[in-house]
């Protein structure tokens, strides 16, 4: 004799109270607002920032970090910063960069600057934890850009090495000077 069982299934039903769309809507205002104030006060001087991921946090040589920023201020004054992310698996405790910036007319500027990662003693510099730090570097301060338009910004690295390991991304920020 085989033996039947059955399952029962209870529904149930709950009363959801709805708000009234008036109050509803003014939630929805009241959050739109409060989230607009806090996204324009966290960075009410940044132009353009850009930052572009390394294949396996290997950056090789010929690998040319390009970015274009659109600046149409022409009277106040700008500060520009490299923005580099590293691991700990970077083995040096600086990284020499070339950094050329075309202007709107064509005319290039190239430089040579060296930036500092670690400190004397091998201790990580920039912020994070773990493995993996983000440094800003400044790179020009105070300047005026002459003219309107797109600035071509391209950063190369300028090591001994090939390939450097442990560099995760470069990047560019150009902010307003704040006096």
């Amino acid at each position: 004799m085989s033996t039947v069982s059955r399952t029962s299934i209870k529904r149930s039903t709950r009363n959801i109270s709805l708000e009234s769309p008036t109050i509803m809507l003014k939630n929805s205002f009241f959050t739109f607002l409060v989230l607009s104030i806090a996204l324009v006060a966290c960075d009410r001087n940044g132009v353009y920032e850009e930052n572009i991921n390394t294949s396996n946090s290997i950056w090789a040589t010929n690998d040319v970090a390009k970015f274009i920023a659109p600046i149409n201020d022409t009277l106040s004054v700008h500060n520009i910063y490299i923005n580099i992310r590293n691991t700990t698996d970077y083995t040096n405790c600086n990284l020499f960069l070339f950094v050329a910036i075309t202007s709107p007319s064509g005319a290039t500027q190239l430089d040579t600057i060296e930036c500092f990662l670690a400190d004397d003693q091998g201790k990580w510099l920039g912020k994070g934890f773990g493995y993996i730090r983000d440094n800003q570097i400044p790179f020009k301060r105070n300047i005026r850009f002459p003219l309107r338009g797109e600035y071509k910004f391209e950063v190369m690295q300028a090591m001994r090495t090939d390939s450097l390991t442990g560099i995760a991304s470069v990047g560019i920020r150009v902010e307003k000077s704040v006096k």
